[in-house]
C-alpha cells in the first residue's frame, strides 16, 4: 500500500479509552507501545487491517498481569521496527533509558528510523525538528494521562509523513480536541494547525 494509516497509542495499564478504541478502526494497523495491562487490550484494537504489533513495558510482567494471559508475554518484543511507505517506524517502550538521555540515546540507537515511538512517561510529546522523529501518544488509558487520554495517527506516504495528536477529556460527555502537525518529506519545516474539535464519539476524520 502506498498510504498507510497507523494508530499509536501506549500505557493504557489494562483500559482502553473507548474514543480511542473507535479511532484505532479507522486506521489501518496499531502500535502499542508498552504497559498494556493484559491480553484484552490487543484484543479490543481492530484496525482495518486486523494487525495490532505492540511491545512490553516495564509493567509487563508475569505478576502484574492475569494467570491466563501470562503466555502472550513471552511474545512481545522490547522494541519492533515497521516498514512503512517512506520510512521505518521504531516501537519501544521507553524504561530502558533514563528521562534526561531519552532522546539522544533513541535516535542514536535507531539512527536508521524516520520516527521513533515511545511510552513509559504518560506524557504526550511530538518532536520533529530532528531525525529520527521522536514520538510520544502518551496514555491510552485512566492512569495519568496529564490532562485526558491521548493518542497519534501518522499517515505514511512514500513521500510525505502527517502525525495527528488526538487527546480526549477525562469525562466522556465533553469534546476531544485534535492537533493536527504536518512534516514534508522535502521541506524540513513543522506546522501545527488550529485546533480541531472532534466528537466525543466518533473523531473527525480526514
Amino acid at each position: 500500500m502506498d498510504r498507510l494509516r497507523v494508530a499509536i497509542l501506549s500505557d493504557t495499564h489494562g483500559a482502553l479509552d473507548a474514543r480511542i478504541q473507535e479511532l484505532v478502526s479507522q486506521c489501518d494497523l496499531a502500535m502499542h507501545g508498552g504497559d498494556i495491562g493484559h491480553a484484552a487490550i490487543l484484543a479490543q484494537l481492530q484496525p482495518r487491517l486486523g494487525r495490532v504489533l505492540a511491545v512490553f513495558g516495564n509493567n509487563d510482567v508475569a505478576r502484574k498481569w492475569p494467570e491466563e494471559d501470562r503466555q502472550l508475554l513471552v511474545h512481545l518484543p522490547e522494541w519492533l521496527d515497521q516498514p512503512l511507505p517512506g520510512g521505518h517506524l521504531v516501537v519501544i517502550h521507553g524504561h530502558q533509558t533514563n528521562a534526561r538521555d531519552r532522546h539522544r540515546l533513541l535516535r542514536g540507537r535507531f539512527p536508521h528510523a524516520r520516527a521513533i515511538v515511545y511510552g513509559h512517561s504518560h506524557r504526550l510529546l511530538l518532536e520533529v525538528d530532528a531525525r529520527p522523529w521522536i514520538l510520544n501518544p502518551g496514555a491510552a488509558g485512566r492512569s495519568r494521562t496529564h490532562g485526558g487520554p491521548s493518542c497519534m495517527v501518522l499517515t505514511a506516504t512514500p513521500m510525505e509523513w502527517q502525525v495527528e495528536t488526538y487527546r480526549y477529556p477525562l469525562s466522556l460527555s465533553n469534546q476531544g480536541v485534535r492537533y493536527t502537525c504536518q512534516h514534508e518529506h522535502t521541506q524540513p519545516q513543522f506546522s501545527q494547525a488550529a485546533q480541531i474539535a472532534a466528537p466525543s464519539g466518533r473523531s473527525r476524520d480526514r
